[in-house]
């Protein structure tokens, strides 16, 4: 039974995978994805989160002390289940796989990208609502940017959504 559900899952996961990186692909939709995902990136969201703590105002600087520590947690859990996990990348591991010049040498699950935007937009839902859906929309299209451009399955970044959100609620409601 859980095998027969493995199958399933990894059955599916190649399939939205193989839909959003080989079907949908155009050069405007490239150039701006291959922007956006660095908003994922380890040298963004360090930057930012630090940025935002040091010179925003209150209740601002909070937050972005809350999406710093969220980060850095979120990081280290993402860590050892790479390390646990060890699962190959969808370029490495599948054909005709459409992906970027410099490739990643990293396992897949989850997705780092995933995981770091998730983390440090997640303070900020709890502060303005208007600025929610916009965040939102951003963390989706990085998450779904990282499985366009060949790097994660969707399974990756859903983890990575998990994790993410889940390490900054513990930080913002403790």
């Amino acid at each position: 039974m859980i095998t027969r559900s493995m199958d399933w899952l990894q059955q599916h996961d190649h399939l939205i995978f193989r839909w959003l990186n080989r079907k949908i692909g155009n050069k405007t939709v490239d150039s701006m994805l291959a922007l956006v995902t660095h908003m994922g990136g380890a040298i963004f969201t360090i930057v930012l989160t630090l940025s935002i703590a040091f010179f925003a105002p209150e209740p601002w600087n909070t937050m972005g002390w809350q999406s710093f520590i969220a980060l850095s947690l979120s990081f280290l859990i993402t860590a050892l289940i790479k390390r646990k996990m060890r699962r190959i990348r969808p370029y490495l591991a599948l054909e005709k796989v459409r992906f970027e010049k410099k490739p990643m040498k990293d396992h897949s699950f989850p997705s780092g990208h995933s995981t770091a935007i998730f983390s440090i937009i997640t303070p900020f839902l709890f502060i303005t609502p208007w600025l929610s859906l916009l965040l939102i929309l951003l963390a989706l299209t990085v998450s779904l940017s990282r499985i366009y451009l060949g790097f994660h399955y969707p399974s990756d970044c859903l983890a990575g959504c998990f994790v993410g959100t889940t390490s900054a609620l513990l930080i913002v409601l403790s």
